[in-house]
């Protein structure tokens, strides 16, 4: 019997790399892959449906799960994690040198929405006591081209909200001096981001967090919390015929991250030996980073879930079981 043809769509990660270039094949299935930035897939996703399996904000799919929408199903493969908020951006003369300075402050984000927004905001609130009624946000995506446009999006009560106007973006507002922060900032033009300017390297532009290795440290340390920001779905009306592609999806994507993993390790390991690592190190790498499943991840996923109504996403807090295919509960 012919394997199951099915269409996938994700980012270019080292972790996905070996399910991309056809190394590593989910059984019983036959992968058309294409690769695109997180912001288009999500909206292509979402609005069009276009794929059959896609990397997905974790964000807006707690939000269409909320909201009925049952087209996807949520599998436990975690490609992309980040501290977010260390990488907060200020203007360099707006008098911001703390987090606490943000209260009353101009902010811009791509998406509202989007994941890094999400756990961003959570961090500053139960962090720094910087609730998101504190500043004035501003969105640079257009209701057409977002992520929110297909989820049903609107402010959430309370928040001071405006979206940047098409010929500006949030570059050339912090810039300007429209702006006093980026919450999150995309550099790279695509279909759904339009700002494409170094913002890192610019001088009237800094990072709030001066160290931004540090404080994530110090919040992993305090939080045991290494923030999700993407997942996978695969649609509901395929498991439903065929509810083995689930796991073997599964199977499939953590033993290429597991190959990825050991070219890692064997270059940590060729250091170690040359006297160019502590111990330590080497005994760090032999720890995983990113694991996959829900169980591994039960803090950080109920953590998300919770950020997402505490701030308006969603209106209760999503469980888990409506999210992920249940043969994925025990992993």
């Amino acid at each position: 019997m012919a394997d199951l043809a099915l269409s996938l769509i994700v980012a270019a990660n080292p972790r996905s790399q070996p399910i991309i270039d056809g190394t590593v094949r989910p059984e019983g299935i036959d992968l058309t892959v294409t690769v695109a930035h997180p912001s288009e897939i999500f909206w292509r996703q979402l609005r069009f449906a276009e794929f059959d399996v896609s990397e997905m904000s974790l964000s807006s799919l707690l939000m269409v799960v909320a909201r009925g929408d049952s087209t996807w199903v949520g599998l436990p493969i975690f490609t992309t994690r980040r501290f977010f908020h260390t990488g907060i951006l200020v203007r360099a003369d707006a008098g911001i040198e703390q987090p606490a300075d943000l209260r009353g402050k101009r902010v811009g984000v791509p998406e509202y929405q989007q994941t890094a927004a999400l756990w961003t905001r959570g961090v500053l609130q139960h962090e720094f006591g910087v609730a998101p009624a504190d500043m004035d946000w501003y969105m640079e995506r257009t209701e057409e081209l977002s992520h929110g446009g297909a989820t049903g999006f609107r402010p959430p009560p309370g928040v001071r909200f405006q979206r940047i106007p098409p010929d500006k973006s949030i570059a050339s507002m912090l810039l300007a001096g429209e702006l006093d922060a980026a919450l999150h900032y995309v550099p790279e033009r695509n279909i759904i981001d339009r700002s494409g300017v170094d913002l890192e390297h610019h001088p009237r532009v800094r990072r709030l967090f001066p160290d931004p290795l540090a404080e994530g440290v110090r919040y992993y340390r305090k939080t045991g919390l290494f923030p999700i920001n993407h997942g996978m779905v695969v649609r509901r009306s395929i498991l439903e015929r065929h509810p083995w592609v689930a796991l073997n999806l599964y199977k499939a994507f953590l033993a290429a991250k597991e190959q990825a993993l050991a070219r890692t390790r064997e270059l940590v390991d060729v250091y170690f030996r040359l006297g160019l690592l502590p111990a330590e190190a080497q005994q760090a790498f032999a720890t995983d980073p990113y694991p996959y499943g829900v169980q591994a991840n039960r803090h950080v996923l109920e953590t998300i879930a919770r950020y997402s109504y505490e701030q308006g996403l969603t209106p209760r807090v999503v469980a888990l079981e409506e999210v992920f295919a249940p043969s994925t509960l025990d992993l």
